[in-house]
């Protein structure tokens, strides 16, 4: 991890005020950054869809939950805990879709930081 953070200095040193502020733009993110990276570029418009979709999903989830303790008899049971099984499955899969969407961002934000340090390397070697 030191190795990474000195060279990650030296290019820093070696880079212009521009440079430098696109460099960070692509520094690693925290957990909260990354959620709110989901709600920015153009899959904006369908992972606030499907988090709305999530929250439907609890409340259904704890509806179906109260009914299931609440009845008495076996096969009302037997459903209430067959919807609520398909509702957390449902919950689940769109966390999964989630979390594969902010991999995909990192990835591409790590991408997009070799693409510089690619282009910084090659630009000081025209110039020598």
């Amino acid at each position: 991890m030191k190795k990474d953070e000195e060279i990650d200095q030296m290019i820093k040193e070696a880079l212009t005020d521009d440079e430098i502020a696109l460099f960070n733009s692509y520094e690693e993110q925290g957990m909260f950054e990354m959620i709110g990276g989901l709600f920015r570029g153009k899959m904006r418009w369908l992972n606030a869809l499907t988090a709305i979709i999530q929250l439907a999903l609890v409340g259904s989830a704890i509806y179906v939950g109260f009914l299931f303790f609440g009845t008495t008899d076996s096969i009302e049971m037997i459903r209430y805990g067959a919807i609520f099984f398909l509702l957390m499955i449902a919950m689940t899969t769109l966390k999964i879709f989630h979390m594969m969407e902010m991999n995909k961002n990192a990835t591409i934000r790590e991408i997009k930081r070799m693409e510089l340090q690619v282009s910084i390397l090659a630009n000081s070697l025209k110039k020598n």
